[in-house]
């Protein structure tokens, strides 16, 4: 349930997208699958799991399909937000986060993997997503907090896990902290420090 959630919310962010560059309906389903569906597909790719979750199941796409068309439906009714694109990769990017750890936990993976598939999880499917329409993945942008909220969390979810936290605890605690630090640093531009060469300036006589 956790991962169509997940699914569902960006697929609405990959519709958003699309809208935004004006694309047609099969641009539009296009875009919210890939946006939904390629963290889970790299994660499952480098755990050498098969099928693919979303070819063996159909569920996945009607819940793609259907978030995409009710989002289409939604913006011709209502205008949203500047920020509604953000604020549903956020939520989209905390769910993935620790459903891929989860996933990467029940196959067996050490704690610094189960980060690892986490943040791939989270975040390949926006990365997929902002190079198609051409813009600079979020996760390279600054002020993104993007990877480091998705490995926050992560930890924080594996860490209650390695203590004995009833659950849904660990869960719930760790897609609070991946969604809290990616709002934040939409909200107050929070970010990590910037590596930034300068450039020589003309060289004079």
């Amino acid at each position: 349930m956790l991962e169509l959630i997940g699914i569902s919310v960006f697929a609405v962010s990959g519709t958003l997208a699309a809208g935004r560059k004006r694309l047609d309906l099969i641009g539009v389903l296009v875009l919210a699958l890939v946006t939904a569906m390629g963290g889970g597909t790299v994660r499952d790719l480098l755990l050498d799991r098969h099928p693919l979750i979303w070819l063996a199941d159909p569920t996945y796409l009607f819940v793609i399909v259907a978030s995409a068309l009710l989002t289409m439906a939604y913006v011709r009714w209502r205008r949203p937000p500047e920020k509604s694109l953000l604020v549903a990769d956020a939520l989209g990017l905390a769910l993935f986060s620790i459903t891929g750890a989860q996933i990467a936990q029940r196959a067996g993976m050490n704690p610094v993997s189960c980060v690892l598939l986490a943040t791939v999880t989270g975040s390949a499917g926006g990365i997929l997503r902002d190079v198609l329409t051409a813009e600079i993945p979020l996760l390279f942008r600054p002020s993104a907090l993007y990877a480091s909220a998705a490995m926050a969390g992560a930890s924080m979810y594996l860490l209650l896990e390695w203590l004995g936290a009833p659950r849904p605890a660990p869960m719930l605690v760790g897609i609070v902290v991946v969604a809290a630090l990616r709002l934040a640093a939409i909200w107050w531009r929070i970010s990590l420090p910037v590596f930034q060469l300068e450039r020589d300036g003309p060289t004079g006589n």
